[in-house]
């Protein structure tokens, strides 16, 4: 727990490149990243160790391997979700214009996304907090603790070292890093959910037993129609 605001703005870009997508460049830039967390000791040096060996992790291992975990880590489960409007407003209306309040705040700031970045990412947070004086950064880091908080229980649940990233955070905002309860959640998003094969048809083609049949009638193509590609 930090008495007063840090200025960590190596740090905090180093936390930030650990959330995004594990490609080739920031394998490549693991030891300067390494080198940038120990040379700034913003961070408790056991966060740090620990920091240093997720990275370690993701530049010494299988990176076909490191990229699915990852994916199936953030893309998949809204528990631990990187794009922390979702965690708010979900899919709902009011994500939007959180969004376009959140995109202006950088924007007074002379930072502007990069094509197909939302804003709301934990990752553009990180770096948007990084450009700005210690007290600003602890504040607005502050005000989005409880979602980072639940971030970093989903990833507790999970047993994963991508918890110690959110740690890092919460910590740089002057907060403990401490789980809270959060909803379980299925291993995989609903939305995502493959159906059971042949699952539930009955023999008379029903989508489920006890469900009403339904009837599709098809237009049969004339022979000289083309057929739809699939």
């Amino acid at each position: 727990m930090f008495t007063k605001p840090t200025h960590a703005p190596y740090s905090l870009r180093v936390l930030a490149a650990l959330l995004r997508y594990p490609d080739a460049a920031l394998r490549a830039a693991v030891p300067e990243l390494q080198q940038a967390l120990r040379a700034e000791a913003a961070l408790p040096a056991a966060r740090i160790d620990e920091l240093c060996a997720l990275l370690q992790h993701l530049h010494r291992d299988d990176p076909f391997a490191v990229e699915a975990d990852f994916v199936d880590l953030f893309d998949r489960g809204r528990g631990t979700a990187l794009h922390l409007f979702e965690h708010i407003h979900g899919d709902s209306r009011e994500r939007g214009p959180a969004m376009v309040d959140l995109q202006q705040t950088y924007e007074r700031a002379g930072l502007y996304l990069a094509p197909g970045e939302l804003p709301d990412h934990l990752a553009v947070v990180l770096e948007y907090a990084s450009t700005q004086p210690a007290r600003e950064a602890h504040d607005f880091l502050a005000e989005i603790a409880h979602i980072t908080r639940s971030i970093f229980s989903a990833l507790k649940r999970r047993q994963s070292p991508y918890a110690s990233v959110l740690a890092a955070a919460l910590e740089l905002a002057g907060e403990r890093a401490e789980r809270v309860e959060i909803p379980p959640e299925p291993e995989l998003d609903e939305d995502w959910a493959e159906p059971e094969a042949f699952g539930g048809c009955s023999s008379a083609g029903q989508s489920r037993p006890e469900q009403p049949q339904p009837i599709h009638i098809v237009r049969k193509p004339s022979a000289h129609q083309p057929g739809a590609q699939a």
